[in-house]
């Protein structure tokens, strides 16, 4: 549920002076970008009418750092941050970005695997996302993809793993279970700073965030232009400042071309 009480503005009331502004686009990818995990013309078309208008792209998702990594290669954009902040991708840059030492990555994979098999045990009705083997940071249990286990089995889900001292982070998708202390915001923070040179302050303000859910909660807290789609979702303490008419990729088509008209017409 959105915060109560905290009004959106349409898209459509963003300022040429505000498009202006900005030097780059954050965006999420399930029911932002993509639409039930498909990719339409109108919303891939969108981000290079975004780069054409000067503006630098990078997706930020809860999806394996393998997705990233193909990404980075394939579409026209900056860099990923994947599995929810953790592990960063840069165009032309071999390899991944891990604030985690190969030794400190083992010892946290070792103790992650064990956990996911107390969470399995418990509650039987959580399957593995399709991507979980390609994960190196978390585990992911599919909660709205393919599967549609109870509500009452994930909130039990999340009670027992935040008792064994982990972190959960919830999509409109996945419930992702993580010993990291990284979220979404830090990781997108960390990726402008390699890929743009900018602090914490300049990135806060020259950068916006689009998404849909609750683990975009932090970038909509973090970053000053936040823009969400019409499918909105999850609990969020500060929701983002402006919201699309249209949902998922109809949505982020919406908000691009907002953006870009108002930076031709400033």
């Amino acid at each position: 549920m959105v915060a109560k009480g905290i009004a959106m503005l349409p898209i459509e009331r963003l300022t040429p002076e505000e498009a202006a502004s900005l030097q780059g686009l954050l965006f999420d990818l399930d029911d932002t970008l993509l639409d039930g995990g498909k990719l339409s013309e109108a919303a891939y078309s969108s981000l290079f009418r975004l780069r054409e208008a000067g503006l630098g792209l990078a997706v930020v998702t809860g999806r394996p750092a393998s997705w990233g990594d193909f990404l980075v290669r394939q579409w026209p954009i900056d860099g990923a941050v994947t599995e929810n902040g953790a592990i960063l991708l840069v165009k032309e840059q071999r390899g991944h970005l891990d604030r985690a030492t190969d030794e400190e990555r083992q010892e946290r994979s070792r103790r992650l695997a064990g956990l996911v098999t107390e969470i399995k045990a418990q509650f039987p009705e959580l399957r593995s996302t399709s991507d979980a083997r390609h994960r190196i940071s978390d585990f992911s249990f599919d909660i709205g993809e393919w599967e549609r286990p109870g509500v009452e089995v994930i909130e039990r889900a999340i009670a027992f793993a935040r008792a064994q001292g982990a972190k959960t982070i919830r999509s409109s998708v996945h419930l992702h279970v993580t010993l990291e202390e990284d979220d979404k915001a830090s990781g997108a923070l960390r990726l402008i700073a390699e890929i743009a040179g900018l602090d914490r302050l300049r990135a806060q303000s020259s950068w916006a965030f689009i998404g849909d859910s609750e683990n975009d909660a932090a970038c909509f807290a973090a970053f000053h232009t936040t823009i969400g789609v019409s499918n909105l979702s999850g609990e969020l303490a500060v929701p983002p400042r402006f919201i699309t008419q249209g949902p998922r990729g109809a949505g982020f088509a919406e908000a691009a071309a907002v953006l870009v008209d108002r930076r031709r017409n400033r």
